[in-house]
């Protein structure tokens, strides 16, 4: 399976020319979930708790999220690395997530297969930085929550909207959270 993984990384790294700075592959069971996280959420920082269906409340309790995780075996970690000019590069920071999200979309492309009606999707769950982004953009109104998702089988869910603490899986993978000053780390993850 990890040749599949990393064929489908590659041939999207290829499409979309932005490139994975570290890659891993480790056990589920190795991730390391936090309610903090999750607590984090309904205070609202990133301003999506309780408008995506990819966020808290709608993606379910931790343990929703973590029975839904285990029940794979493996998980397959990538990030992107981005420079700034300095660390208050905001704009840096927006590109280089943007960036991050192509490759993601474009890997989840890559994994997709076609199902009814010809609608693409990809039968492992892919894990971004983030909200979804499927329906963000300029011919989209943003996410239909509350309303039913419009792309269920494409959506994007965020590692940390699962609970997932990414310093720890940064350790578990053995991949870099902190590439130095003035740069700016962005992951992914699918399940398989």
């Amino acid at each position: 399976m990890n040749d599949i993984v990393r064929k489908a990384l590659a041939a999207a790294e290829a499409v979309c020319s932005v490139h994975v700075h570290e890659y891993a592959e480790i056990p589920v069971a190795a991730l390391v979930f936090s309610r903090e996280l999750l607590k984090s959420c309904e205070t609202n920082v990133c301003g999506h708790y309780n408008s995506s269906w990819t966020c808290p409340p709608a993606v379910g309790t931790l343990e929703e999220q973590r029975d839904k995780i285990l029940s794979y075996t493996n998980a397959f970690v990538f990030t992107t690395k981005h420079d700034l000019e300095d660390s208050f590069d905001y704009e840096g920071m927006t590109n280089g997530k943007e960036l991050h999200t192509v490759l993601t979309l474009e890997f989840r492309n890559k994994l997709a297969i076609n199902g009814k009606d010809d609608c693409v999707f990809s039968p492992f769950p892919v894990y971004g930085a983030g909200s979804c982004p499927i329906c963000v953009g300029e011919e989209n109104a943003g996410c239909a929550f509350p309303n039913p998702c419009l792309f269920p089988d494409k959506k994007i869910s965020s590692i940390e909207a699962a609970g997932i603490n990414v310093t720890e899986l940064s350790k578990t993978a053995r991949i870099t959270y902190n590439n130095g000053p003035n740069t700016v780390t962005y992951f992914s993850m699918v399940l398989y």
